[in-house]
């Protein structure tokens, strides 16, 4: 089959990625582009019989002209067609409620050469503001194909796909002549690197500095060139943008109509006076956050009881079908046991992901961020800082990577130091698990789960300190900088279920995948550590236990106490209890501290297979075991001051190698990382400690 190259561009909220979804549907993967950290949508299409299309998602820009690290992605995929090879297609996707201001971005984009499609998005929401438009005439107009499409509902994805497969005429220059305005510098880049735009030359004669595709030889002479005719860059891009919206005033006046209806305020202009309401608006928004805690507690208890009972099945099947021995524990205690304390809360995570996704495609986050600017400013922090902050509740790693829309570094890298401390979905096994232990399962006012309430106020808690961290790396950074913070709402849709459960499934399964991987490679290596030891100290611990012929059950658990607390695992733990004893932990929880390093939410799988060791019962939970623990009173070992010192532990510290690893990435050195895995360390130790003390 003839394979294609199809890039879609365009503003950010003009419906680019619902159409990427739509062309791709399941068969897309997400990257990195090339020397950075911005990730990069990419999937197949089945244009014809005869057409693929490898489609590529790059991220939302208002220009070619790049102000943030997202925007020169953009820039330099364009300008990297001078070396390699260029898309077939550009796709640029405009929002038709927003023609004008889209409008921009096309003329860009079609004066650098490349054939470029247009589709035309949101037409209805356009129609009932009043803009109609002449579709023949605006064609003749650009110059280009026109494909009227709605990316919510799939209609127009069809004429697309053969308007893709067709030869698409190219007429560079069209709306802005470039040659004009440095007709010396644009003649002798074009030459200089075989260009066949004018206005490709030009770009580069303006941002060649920062573009990644040329070598320094000829960033020094692009800039010899440009100091020797004294090229006002700043100065020529203000003339050019003006003179873009000159042409698509013109453009506007001959293709667009506007009726009486135009005059009339919008029906989400009078949703919004609520949602962003300076008391209404953080109401709605704490009420949208207690649904979404009580959900995680109250509407996933049915599947993980069906998850827990089949691992449950499945160790007992194992115990049936293999002769008691080190084979049997190996499967139920090393592997089954670590990876069903974290697969038994998937229920959670999906509905934890289901909620953002919502949130996202209705249009409601970009609210929240404009609700948030004002109480994030006296922290160093702006509305910008608020997507990466609530993209933490999911993961860390994508959210640090989003703060790359944010314009000033300090800025920026207080985001990238704070967002840690926001609840990522691995935390939420840990969560569960010790608030289980720590809050009993009751409802207030007959309908509120206790526990629900309980995991808000953690999340909570972590983004007060996140506030809290901010401000005191704002004071102790200096200097003072002035940002402002405009962004444009997108109109309210209902979410798209495609969208939304695309968006579920790739993050559930790669939360799944990579957590799976970590969790059994640790269960394994926990197993033979927590199993064998030294020959003298295991036979010792086995001797130890004085022999019980009536109550056989309760002998064999001591003995495996014994001999866990003898092995390899055992004298490691008992290594680290000197510093840990004042949080109020033993060896066995020292153990699932220093693994949880690798990732948060082996913490669950290390405890399942350290408490499963030995444990004659194959089908008790981690849940279970732990609130079976005693300690030498015969008092229940977990307390509510001894989980909620834990509770807090995993609230603030920074366990994470990904994230430690990405913040290297960004900072680009070892200096940010560093200080923030202390800082983070000192948190969660310090309250532990203080909680614990206080409350045992």
């Amino acid at each position: 089959m003839k394979r294609l190259k199809v890039a879609l561009i365009g503003n950010p909220n003009a419906g680019k990625s619902s159409l990427f979804n739509y062309l791709t549907g399941l068969n897309q993967k997400i990257g990195n582009f090339p020397g950075v950290t911005v990730d990069k949508k990419t999937g197949v299409s089945t244009l014809s019989a005869a057409v693929q299309a490898d489609i590529i998602d790059l991220p939302g820009t208002y220009s070619i002209y790049p102000r943030s690290l997202d925007e020169q992605v953009v820039f330099d995929y364009l300008i990297e067609a001078l070396r390699n090879e260029a898309p077939d297609i550009l796709v640029v996707v405009i929002d038709a409620s927003n023609f004008k201001r889209n409008l921009l971005l096309f003329t860009q984009v079609k004066d650098l050469g490349f054939p470029v499609i247009l589709a035309l998005n949101m037409l209805d929401l356009a129609q009932k503001d009043g803009l109609d438009f002449d579709l023949v005439a605006l064609q003749k107009e650009l110059n280009v194909p026109i494909v009227e499409i709605n990316a919510r509902t799939g209609k127009g994805i069809d004429s697309l796909k053969a308007a893709l497969v067709c030869p698409v005429h190219v007429a560079p220059d069209i709306f802005y002549k470039s040659a004009e305005v440095a007709q010396p510098v644009v003649a002798y880049i074009r030459n200089r690197f075989k260009i066949k735009s004018d206005y490709m030359a030009l770009l580069l004669a303006h941002q060649h500095k920062k573009t990644k595709i040329l070598t320094e030889e000829e960033k020094k002479d692009i800039s010899d060139l440009v100091e020797k005719h004294h090229l006002q860059s700043n100065s020529l891009q203000y003339r050019e943008t003006l003179a873009r919206y000159e042409s698509i005033h013109t453009i506007i006046h001959k293709v667009m109509s506007e009726d009486a209806r135009q005059g009339k305020v919008r029906w989400s202009n009078n949703v919004d006076r609520i949602v962003t309401h300076k008391i209404w608006g953080y109401l709605i928004f704490l009420g949208i956050l207690f649904l979404i805690f009580q959900s995680i507690f109250a509407w996933s208890e049915m599947p993980m009881q069906w998850i827990d009972s089949g691992f449950g099945a499945l160790k007992g099947f194992i115990s049936s079908l293999l002769p008691e021995g080190y084979l049997r524990d190996f499967v139920n205690e090393g592997i089954l046991s670590g990876l069903q304390g974290v697969l038994i809360f998937i229920p959670q995570i999906t509905f934890l992901f289901a909620f953002i996704a919502i949130l996202e495609e209705s249009g409601y986050m970009t609210r929240v961020m404009f609700m948030m600017d004002k109480i994030m400013r006296p922290f160093g922090l702006s509305g910008r800082s608020v997507v990466p902050l609530i993209s933490g509740v999911a993961c860390a790693v994508p959210a640090i990577m989003a703060t790359r829309s944010i314009e000033t570094w300090k800025e920026r890298l207080i985001t990238i130091m704070v967002t840690p401390l926001m609840s990522c979905s691995a935390r939420i096994p840990v969560f569960t698990v010790l608030i289980g232990l720590m809050i009993p399962d009751t409802t207030v006012l007959g309908i509120f789960n206790l526990q629900g309430i309980a995991l808000m106020g953690f999340y909570l808690l972590g983004f007060a300190m996140a506030l809290l961290s901010a401000w005191f790396l704002h004071k102790w950074m200096g200097g003072k900088f002035k940002t402002y913070f405009i962004m444009e709402f997108p109109t309210y849709k209902l979410p798209r279920f495609k969208n939304v459960s695309t968006s579920i499934i790739e993050k559930v399964k790669t939360f799944t995948f990579e957590a799976g991987k970590v969790i059994l490679a640790i269960s394994i290596v926990l197993w033979v550590l927590a199993t064998f030891g030294p020959k003298e100290a295991m036979l010792h611990a086995e001797q130890s236990v004085p022999m019980d012929t009536i109550h056989i059950e309760a002998y064999q658990n001591k003995v495996a106490s014994a001999k866990l607390e003898a092995s390899y695992a055992g004298h490691f733990g008992k290594f680290i209890e000197p510093v840990i004893k004042p949080l109020g932990y033993d060896w066995k929880i020292g153990i699932a501290l220093i693994t949880s390093f690798a990732a948060r939410e082996v913490f669950v799988g290390t405890m399942a297979t350290i408490y499963s060791v030995g444990n004659s019962d194959d089908e008790l939970s981690v849940r279970e075991s732990m609130k079976n623990q005693v300690d030498q009173n015969g008092d229940p070992f977990y307390t509510a001051a001894r989980a909620g010192s834990l509770l807090l532990f995993y609230l603030f510290a920074m366990q994470c190698m990904s994230t430690i690893a990405i913040v290297y990435r960004e900072t680009k050195g070892w200096k940010w990382p560093i200080i923030q895995f202390f800082y983070m360390s000192f948190l969660a130790y310090s309250s532990s400690l203080l909680f614990y003390q206080f409350f045992k």
